[in-house]
């Protein structure tokens, strides 16, 4: 899991209550987005079920009463990095080696990645996941 480091073009970010609802928010706003920005095709599709993934685990897994989680997306030349950001550090995610330790969630965003990880912050972590686009987006 290696992090990926290239200059955006364009960023996105938005904060969501940490609950179904919010994770549903996340990914529909995260599709208007990358639509917005030209991605469309399977790597829209990929971004949103890595968004939809990450925002549902933020939700059931890192949710702490009164604080929301943080999507942020950034996109560059050939690739979409994604961050999910909840406020449960010490609930990291472990990657699934089978289905049954998991469940499919995270091996869907590992075979839909380039690469994935989890950072630390001052409260809580962030998941992150580089989706590739393919090709080069039209600026906007």
């Amino acid at each position: 899991m290696k992090s990926e480091t290239t200059t955006p073009t364009s960023e996105f970010t938005l904060r969501l209550s940490a609950t179904r609802r919010g994770a549903r928010l996340a990914r529909l706003l995260a599709v208007q987005q990358l639509h917005d920005w030209g991605v469309t095709g399977s790597a829209a599709d990929a971004a949103e079920l890595v968004v939809a993934e990450l925002a549902s685990n933020a939700a059931l897994h890192g949710r702490v009463r009164g604080r929301d989680f943080e999507v942020r997306m950034e996109r560059a030349a050939d690739h979409v990095r994604i961050e999910l950001s909840d406020a449960r550090g010490e609930r990291r995610p472990l990657p699934a080696r089978e289905p049954d330790e998991g469940g499919y969630g995270l091996l869907l965003v590992a075979a839909l990645a380039t690469a994935w990880g989890v950072k630390e912050r001052c409260v809580g972590k962030t998941v992150w996941a580089t989706v590739p686009t393919g090709a080069s987006v039209r600026s906007g």
